[in-house]
């Protein structure tokens, strides 16, 4: 059988913006991660049910467009401490391979402890997820830091935290009056959509969530928030310049250990901004000791 074509470059722009874009509040659920030394306080991380990630694909590809994969591998004889005691036990290992024929394929992997509740399904979960994330999907909720709130007797938190705008979906972002729609500019959203190939996915799809409240340049909701966005983009630009200065300068065989210190095949691989930042001010800072 001949082999299905694969999406066109629109269309794969069009399926990771939809991909990318963030789950209703109302299917995001907050975990207690580390708590105080008195138990009164703890931090707290967003998470989604696996449900809602396959919501999304069942969505966009119809569930017979997509498909996964388990395989699945057990550590024994591992020490685990709980409070303060040692005891030996054992490590469940996922790893999930997620296909979407047209598209492409990406490998996730999970780890539980094989003593704890459920531990194949939350290995399962985490290398699902991890998967997912290499196609956009559920990444956002990586970026979001964690945050300190009040834990009740049983350990619950008594108010959730608060989502940022930029880990809204467009529609419920507008619906809260959080940013008014407004008329857009099609030169601006030319313009933002050009800085793609200058910065890299990774720092373009970063400006994009947190200056124009938007995983897609054509659905930024007003022209003030695509100027916000053109600006972040230029300026991220001239970090490039900066970086492509101090390598017409005989800087290049420093930038080439920095990026496979980072594990990055170009500069731009560089996944957000404060890899950029961290790229341009170790750069500037070799320069003038090398030079000396």
């Amino acid at each position: 059988m001949p082999t299905p074509r694969k999406f066109s470059a629109a269309e794969q722009l069009r399926l990771y913006a939809l991909l990318e874009t963030p789950f209703s509040p109302s299917e995001i659920n907050w975990r207690v991660v580390c708590k105080g030394q008195r138990g009164r306080r703890g931090k707290v991380l967003p998470y989604a049910d696996p449900r809602v990630y396959t919501d999304r694909l069942n969505q966009l590809f119809t569930p017979s467009g997509w498909s996964r994969t388990y395989n699945m591998a057990a550590l024994p004889n591992v020490v685990r401490e709980i409070d303060g005691r040692e005891f030996v036990t054992g490590k469940v290992l996922m790893s999930c391979v997620l296909t979407i024929p047209r598209l492409g394929t990406h490998t996730g992997t999970g780890e539980e402890w094989a003593d704890s509740e459920m531990a194949v399904t939350s290995a399962e979960a985490q290398a699902f997820k991890r998967a997912s994330s290499c196609f956009g999907l559920g990444r956002y909720l990586y970026r979001i830091p964690e945050r300190w709130v009040d834990l009740d007797r049983r350990g619950t938190p008594k108010r959730l935290p608060a989502l940022p705008h930029w880990a809204l979906p467009p529609d419920v972002l507008m619906e809260h009056g959080g940013e008014p729609k407004g008329p857009i500019d099609p030169k601006l959203t030319g313009k933002i959509e050009a800085f793609r190939a200058v910065l890299g996915l990774g720092v373009y799809g970063e400006i994009l969530s947190r200056a124009g409240f938007s995983h897609d340049a054509r659905l930024i909701p007003n022209a003030n928030r695509q100027k916000d966005a053109l600006r972040w983009m230029e300026a991220a630009a001239r970090g490039y310049d900066r970086i492509a200065r101090i390598c017409s300068t005989g800087g290049t065989h420093h930038l080439d250990a920095l990026l496979d210190h980072l594990k990055l095949g170009s500069i731009q691989d560089l996944p957000s901004l404060d890899a950029l930042r961290f790229m341009v001010d170790t750069l500037e800072g070799v320069m003038p000791r090398t030079a000396a």
